[in-house]
């Protein structure tokens, strides 16, 4: 694919676009300049998850335990509550995974200290260890992808993120992802 064929492209002269609130766009996609993109996200994503899936097929597991491994060790004591909204699974999904990740000891419940019925969930040693696993390979991706593509365009890409999330949910989700520890 030609860089020529992804650039975005200037509209013609007495052609203007008007956003809702009447500003004038100064760049727009084609049609098939944005089905490129959309391949290119499927694409990225495949890689994006292809090394951790390898570890995880190894170990028995799928991405929904990735998931719920990523959430519970960046906020330990997470309720079960929470990582179902976050994961936006099934209950029944999320207690097949959760089962298997206690059994298998990567996981460990302990109940609430001011509501002894809620059940936080922290990683185990073991856990924590193949949750630490699967981040560095996917950091790696991301830190040589963003290291290449340079500061402004690391910039654009969380902006295109951002903005690819539900309006009504993305001021949380924003918020949600500002108060996740670093490893």
């Amino acid at each position: 694919m030609r860089r020529s064929d992804m650039e975005l492209r200037r509209p013609q002269p007495g052609r203007k676009s008007t956003t809702a609130g009447g500003g004038e766009h100064l760049l727009f996609l084609t049609d098939d300049q944005l089905r490129q993109g959309i391949e290119l996200m499927f694409f990225a994503y495949r890689a994006f998850t292809q090394d951790p899936d390898q570890i995880l097929q190894d170990h028995g597991y799928g991405r929904a335990h990735h998931r719920a491994l990523h959430f519970v060790a960046a906020r330990p004591g997470l309720t079960i509550a929470e990582l179902l909204d976050i994961l936006g699974i099934t209950k029944q999904s999320l207690n097949r995974v959760l089962r298997e990740l206690i059994e298998k000891g990567l996981v460990e419940q302990k109940k609430g200290e001011s509501d002894r019925r809620q059940r936080l969930l922290y990683l185990t040693e073991n856990g924590a260890a193949l949750e630490r696993k699967l981040a560095e390979v996917q950091r790696a991706r991301m830190r040589r992808a963003y290291r290449e593509a340079g500061p402004e365009a690391v910039a654009g890409f969380r902006r295109v993120l951002e903005l690819m999330l539900d309006e009504e949910a993305r001021e949380s989700l924003l918020q949600f992802v500002a108060r996740s520890p670093s490893p």
